[in-house]
């Protein structure tokens, strides 16, 4: 009898996890509280017929430098890489653009242009490097040491008070709040060394790979890797909410079968036995501030006030770098400000299969305190309207999930919190415990495979990957990733 794997949670590291066991010979079983499987790379039609939305996850900017997609076959998704990486209006009409060309972008930054060039063009120019350092634990000797050590000069440079005003780094309007609008991504207050270090790794892939997004929406992530989940004899069993581990069959560690969690690592402490020490550690283990979303189904475009910000799908809501900077620290410290940093995804500026002819979707979230019931409907629609007038016009429909809906909606996003844990430097050591295997647990035959270890957030795939490849190393099975895919 084959050897089974039993993997609790469908989304992306789940996935990967499930191809690469079921590649390496076990039954693979993925057990999904949902009646749809992907987890947040899942497109739905949230609001009106016709239109698809993603339920979390919509560009993807680390998928296409993750070693697990690229092994598994980047073509066999249709990816679609924008000309412009990111944009960020400003009020009076202007805006700063991150083209992927950084050339281009340096041009038209003036005055900051040199400044971005010097902070992007080491790290871009070695990405695959930038992708090793940072997209596996931290405890351990670093490859790419000058990759490593050029990354950390820029962490210090760009995420510490005493760096901002001693360098002065980005001196105009638009430099700064070009660069803080990537910053803020991490969901922190600022400034911070991990934020920071977040920050640097995506404009790296922005100036190199892009940020990508999938034709059709992020479920087809999910759609190839179930089919080759499948085509190994593998199944995902929706429908399947998983409260209690002591209610789940998954087999006999003795006999080798294991059990990976895609999950919010407490859940590994309802199995019967854990040691105190290590059920500490996960208490300890702290998430931070929450998203809270809304999908809009619009008749038109967006009617941005600076029209190249048209051409970007990842648009950064929130005027000045003070601005998002007040914004994020009022979050940090339990309140909302009235004008908050949003974060916008336009899919239909590259693909037309998101809605009607014609028409579009719009996929924004602000950050909000853990648990947060706040609809963010009202206050993402004044945002938008600030730099596109008209914008409210535009609506058809929406559809909010507050942070408390999105707990209820995904366990694993302990108070709404999408990043499977506080964004701190701390914590990117300690992810969830402090070891240099954070995939194992302590007991046998049982890891974890979310968000909440190395290497964090982000759709690549690699928390899975290296939780499954830990699995096959503990069982004396060790498989390298390329020969599992050939």
């Amino acid at each position: 009898m084959a050897r089974r794997a039993t993997i609790v949670g469908s989304g992306p590291n789940g996935l990967a996890a499930a191809v690469t066991l079921a590649r390496a010979g076990y039954a693979v079983r993925v057990v999904e509280a949902s009646d749809t499987a992907g987890g947040g790379i899942r497109t739905l039609p949230l609001t009106e017929p016709g239109y698809r939305h993603d339920v979390c996850s919509a560009v993807h900017p680390a998928a296409l430098s993750s070693a697990f997609f690229r092994a598994f076959g980047l073509d066999r998704i249709d990816w679609l890489v924008p000309e412009a990486s990111f944009a960020h209006p400003l009020d009076g009409g202007r805006a700063a653009m991150a083209w992927r060309d950084l050339e281009r972008t340096a041009a038209e930054l003036g005055d900051d242009g040199r400044a971005w060039r010097r902070v992007v063009r080491p790290l871009n120019r070695h990405v695959d490097a930038v992708a090793e350092v940072i997209g596996d634990q931290l405890l351990r000797i670093p490859p790419h040491p000058v990759t490593a050590t050029r990354f950390a000069l820029r962490m210090a440079q760009l995420g510490t008070v005493a760096g901002q005003r001693m360098l002065r780094t980005f001196r105009t309007e638009e430099g700064a709040a070009l660069f803080t609008g990537v910053v803020a991504h991490a969901n922190a207050a600022l400034p911070s060394l991990a934020a920071t270090a977040s920050a640097l790794y995506l404009l790296a892939h922005a100036h190199s790979t892009g940020w990508a997004l999938p034709r059709g929406g992020s479920d087809a992530i999910a759609s190839a890797l179930i089919a080759d989940l499948q085509a190994h004899g593998g199944a995902v069993d929706t429908n399947h909410r998983v409260a209690n581990l002591t209610t789940l069959d998954w087999g006999d560690a003795a006999a080798g079968d294991l059990l990976l969690l895609d999950a919010s690592p407490r859940l590994a402490l309802t199995l019967p036995d854990v040691p105190d020490r290590y059920a500490r550690a996960i208490r300890r283990y702290r998430y931070g501030p929450a998203a809270a979303k809304v999908d809009f189904a619009l008749d038109g475009p967006v009617p941005w006030t600076h029209p190249e910000v048209a051409a970007a799908p990842t648009v950064h809501v929130g005027g000045a770098r003070a601005e998002i900077e007040a914004s994020e620290n009022a979050v940090a410290a339990g309140r909302i400000v009235d004008r908050p940093y949003v974060l916008v995804v336009q899919p239909g500026v590259l693909d037309d299969s998101r809605a009607p002819i014609g028409h579009q979707t719009l996929w924004a979230y602000i950050h909000v305190p853990s648990g947060s019931d706040l609809d963010p409907t009202e206050t993402v629609t004044r945002q938008v309207e600030r730099f596109a007038p008209g914008f409210r016009d535009r609506i058809v429909a929406s559809r909010a999930m507050t942070a408390a809906q999105r707990q209820a909606f995904n366990p694993a996003d302990v108070g709404g919190d999408i990043l499977g844990g506080s964004f701190t430097l701390a914590q990117a050591l300690r992810r969830p415990v402090l070891s240099r295997t954070p995939w194992r647990t302590p007991l046998r035959g049982v890891y974890l495979a979310s968000a909440s270890t190395p290497p964090g957030p982000g759709v690549h795939g690699m928390p899975g990957w290296l939780a499954a490849q830990q699995a096959l190393r503990d069982a004396g099975t060790p498989v390298e990733l390329g020969d599992l895919f050939e």
